[in-house]
């Protein structure tokens, strides 16, 4: 079966909305080492619609390391509003989220990684589908926007898996579900 893993970028007080106006600064090459990591056992991305739209205006274009990857990356679009995905090698999940989303681990393939998404990380996690919970933790306070739990208003026990911290203060925890 395969496993859904969720990466996201934190501030200290748990904030994971528009990290692109705070998380940069910290970014080096043991950070880029530890998404490549988690990039090379995955061969698909599960995305909400917001995500996904932010990702298919900037990535298409873009001329950065990450870009053939995320362009050439088979992507799954969980939404009830979006009909039409433009972005090359996008697939709509729509529907009953939580039933598309369980029986696309059981395919053939490798781990499904999530970016962002806040919502749909939510619903997973409160469902039991999300295999691995990694945040990049850094060392900022934000002071407003959505935390990565804001919306889960049920106790969800983890188990921290791994635990390092970079040259910047940031540390990239790895948690999996509670046994």
């Amino acid at each position: 079966m395969r496993k859904i893993i969720s990466s996201l970028f934190v501030s200290a007080d748990g904030v994971a909305e528009a990290p692109d106006t705070w998380h940069f600064p910290y970014f080096n090459d043991e950070m880029g080492a530890a998404i490549g990591a988690a990039m090379a056992t995955s061969d698909a991305m599960l995305l909400g619609r917001v995500q996904y739209e932010e990702f298919a205006s900037h990535w298409p274009t873009s001329d950065d390391e990450f870009a053939d990857f995320m362009n050439n990356q088979k992507k799954y679009v969980v939404t009830n509003t979006l009909t039409e995905a433009s972005w090359n090698n996008t697939e709509i999940v729509s529907g009953d989220a939580l039933t598309s989303v369980e029986a696309l681990k059981k395919t053939e393939g490798q781990d499904i990684a999530i970016t962002g998404s806040l919502t749909l990380v939510q619903s997973l996690l409160r469902a039991g589908l999300l295999d691995q919970l990694q945040l990049f933790v850094h060392p900022i306070v934000v002071g407003k926007g959505a935390r990565w739990f804001d919306k889960l208003d049920d106790t969800v026990e983890l188990t921290l898996a791994s635990a390092e911290t970079f040259s910047t203060g940031v540390i990239n925890q790895i948690y999996a579900p509670a046994e």
